[in-house]
């Protein structure tokens, strides 16, 4: 073998090597990109789901959910390396020249799996038709959900004082002293003299309480919490309110909450779509009340709008009886109701391995 012929040779080898050891392992650069684009594609399906279920709610057609049970994402690398030489003679040359070629093909495939489940039966009455336990809003208002977003979306009534209903058989303006203990909780809470506890009986049963702090208190908000226990019937100084399911408390140092469940608190949001006057002339969908109180102010948790044309700047929107639905993402408030209704999503799930998406991926 001549010596060009050995260098052709050695190189030839570690291309080849580097080029098997290059694609030997494709696992580690999967994961930023699986990682983030499933993120980001479950989200986005989730969000859009969800709205789609509310305008159909709004239009008395069937909700239906259907959740990502599992993703499999399987890829597949081909590879092969093609080498060879011919010695070609020539009559000005003892030793003739030399010729190689070099060549590498790849293949590289994606086939993901994804598994589907709808949520009937038992799960759908468990997870949107059981109301919301107190202890859970209770928890929400404790990690810094603000009290004048959680209670008016989840609460209908309180001690007996209600919320707004905008739609269906219990359609009402709402009490002004409801939205008022919203305010001052909301105040109080900012003070950060509010907080929650929960006590255990003999039996193992759980109590939730909701306490006020009484050291260091400013005198606003000493009043606040007597105009609070005022409206709320319950008795001046108290400081731990036992909170409990409910529409009437059974004694003076209770907070009764009527908690809706999620499927109410979809049909409440339903309700304040913005829909097109033909389809109300065509009895398509009903007209709402609007949610304006004495003073002028919008009750409205969230503004989701129709267009025909598929609208820009939109958080999230939906494609229904051709027309499109959406979320202007410059309306924060509405992003952030709408946020927050996925987080109740996750307090309402079933639980269990059968509940959470599971993302498999072999890449070796």
């Amino acid at each position: 073998m001549g010596t060009s012929l050995k260098k052709i040779h050695y190189l030839t080898i570690a291309a080849v090597t580097l080029f098997l050891s290059a694609c030997t392992s494709i696992g580690p650069q999967t994961i930023p990109r699986d990682r983030f684009d499933y993120n980001t594609a479950i989200s986005d399906s989730w969000k859009a789901q969800t709205l789609l279920n509310i305008v159909k709610i709004r239009y008395a057609d069937m909700p239906l959910f259907v959740e990502v049970a599992s993703i499999v994402s399987g890829y597949t690398l081909e590879s092969s390396v093609n080498f060879s030489g011919i010695h070609v003679g020539s009559g000005n040359s003892v030793a003739g020249n030399e010729l190689f070629s070099l060549g590498t093909t790849g293949k590289f495939s994606d086939r993901p799996t994804i598994t589907y489940k709808p949520i009937t039966g038992q799960n759908f009455n468990k997870s949107f038709m059981t109301p919301i336990p107190p202890r859970a809003i209770l928890f929400l208002m404790q990690s810094g959900w603000a009290v004048d977003l959680v209670f008016p979306l989840t609460i209908n009534s309180i001690n007996g004082l209600k919320s707004a209903m905008a739609g269906g058989v219990n359609q009402r303006t709402g009490d002004d002293d409801y939205y008022r203990v919203v305010t001052l909780l909301r105040d109080i809470q900012k003070s950060g003299v509010v907080g929650m506890r929960l006590l255990k009986k003999e039996k193992g049963q759980e109590s939730t309480f909701m306490f006020f702090h009484d050291k260091n208190i400013s005198n606003e908000i000493k009043l606040k919490l007597k105009e609070l226990n005022t409206l709320l019937g319950i008795k001046i100084g108290t400081r731990s309110i036992k909170v409990s399911y409910g529409s009437v408390a059974e004694n003076p140092q209770e907070m009764a909450m009527l908690t809706q469940s999620l499927l109410q608190i979809m049909i409440t949001l339903a309700t304040q779509i913005d829909v097109p006057e033909q389809h109300v002339k065509e009895g398509r969908t009903v007209l709402s009340r609007p949610m304006i109180d004495a003073q002028g102010h919008d009750r409205r948790l969230v503004n989701i709008k129709h267009s025909v044309e598929k609208p820009e700047n939109a958080f999230t929107t939906v494609k229904y009886r051709d027309h499109w639905f959406w979320i202007d993402d410059r309306d924060f408030k509405s992003k952030r109701t709408f946020a927050f209704l996925m987080i109740i999503f996750s307090l309402t799930e079933t639980g269990g391995k059968e509940g959470l998406p599971l993302v498999t991926i072999p890449a070796g």
